[in-house]
């Protein structure tokens, strides 16, 4: 996948596969996407120059905030409890 530099939702929602729509129209949608933990993380380097994280599993915690705030799932599970594996070190997000 190709994308440019841009709103992260918007690139969360174009992996999910959602329709497009009129957003002045249609309010107070429910995403109901799944995206892989390998998804966030190519996410998370594209927009990588424009967080102020000092390391991409920074980035990627705030990814994941976003696909939590949208109602995305992240490989079968809620977002927040990867970002709970990240802190814990259960979870790994390579450096490069």
């Amino acid at each position: 996948m190709e994308f440019t530099t841009g709103p992260t939702t918007l690139k969360i929602s174009l992996i999910t596969t959602e329709p497009p729509r009129d957003r002045k129209k249609e309010k107070n949608i429910k995403h109901s996407g799944n995206v892989t933990l390998d998804e966030i993380v190519d996410i998370a380097r594209i927009m990588k120059s424009k967080s102020l994280a000092k390391e991409l599993a920074g980035c990627v915690k705030e990814i994941l905030g976003t696909a939590q705030s949208i109602g995305c799932t992240v490989d079968g599970q809620p977002p927040h409890d990867i970002v709970d594996g990240i802190n814990s070190g259960e979870v790994e997000i390579p450096d490069a």
